[in-house]
């Protein structure tokens, strides 16, 4: 995902308070502050106040990520001596995505507290699932988010996914407020055998679909990966030449 705040080289008034707001919620919380006292500007307007509530209610400190492929967000309960949450989000999530993962996360945090000391308690379990449906039914009561989240969110209410990337109708909805890359399509969009880029620069060839994720071949090593359907890749006509090798020229 491309981040939500392009570079310039004049920062504007915008970019320097992000600035100072990103900074203050990478440092470790300050002595007796509030969490609500800051609410990270990825989170929609209209839910600002009641993530500040959640936040202050169940003692997180959040912190902003750099974006990680493996994860879109991650809770850590309260260690030895500590009595906050600790919660981390990808700081490059559209609104409604970071809102979505963050109540995900506080989920988890509100499960530890309700039923903390209990064995073989699953991750996403029953449990989980009715206090991540919890949070859900005050955002779509007051209609914080557009109506095609709502209704994937909805869907989410009675039967969570056990992370949002599992949840193809709630993915989809959520895609649609990312920024459009250009040149790049959806791995499920892919021909087979199609050759195709990834962002770390990794060329790979297109397999078979299996269910929500495609088998992919890496070129380099000939080793089989699966990526999701929906990841986001740049399509290529031909395997790119080595460095340093020139094309022939037709005679």
């Amino acid at each position: 995902m491309t981040s939500p705040r392009s570079r310039s080289s004049t920062p504007t008034a915008e970019d320097m308070a992000w600035s100072l707001t990103r900074c203050a919620l990478r440092r470790p919380p300050v002595e007796g502050a509030s969490p609500a006292s800051i609410v990270p500007p990825q989170v929609p307007a209209p839910a600002r106040g009641y993530v500040g509530q959640l936040l202050a209610q169940h003692a997180v400190d959040l912190r902003l990520s750099q974006p990680r492929r493996t994860k879109l967000g991650d809770h850590q309960p309260p260690a030895a001596g500590v009595v906050r949450h600790r919660i981390t989000v990808n700081e490059d999530l559209n609104p409604y995505a970071f809102l979505t993962t963050l109540l995900h996360e506080i989920a988890h945090a509100a499960t530890w507290q309700r039923h903390r000391g209990r064995r073989r308690l699953r991750p996403h379990g029953r449990e989980w699932q009715q206090e991540f449906g919890g949070l859900l039914r005050p955002i779509l009561a007051a209609n914080m988010v557009p109506p095609t989240v709502a209704t994937a969110l909805a869907h989410a209410v009675d039967r969570p996914a056990a992370a949002t990337c599992s949840d193809r109708r709630l993915l989809l909805a959520l895609a649609e407020f990312d920024p459009p890359p250009v040149g790049h399509v959806r791995v499920e969009d892919l021909a087979e055998q199609a050759l195709f880029r990834v962002a770390g620069g990794g060329v790979f060839r297109a397999g078979r679909m299996v269910r929500s994720r495609r088998a992919c071949f890496d070129l380099s090593s000939g080793r089989e990966y699966r990526l999701h359907g929906l990841a986001l890749v740049e399509p290529l006509a031909e395997p790119p030449r080595p460095h340093g090798v020139r094309r022939r020229r037709a005679t």
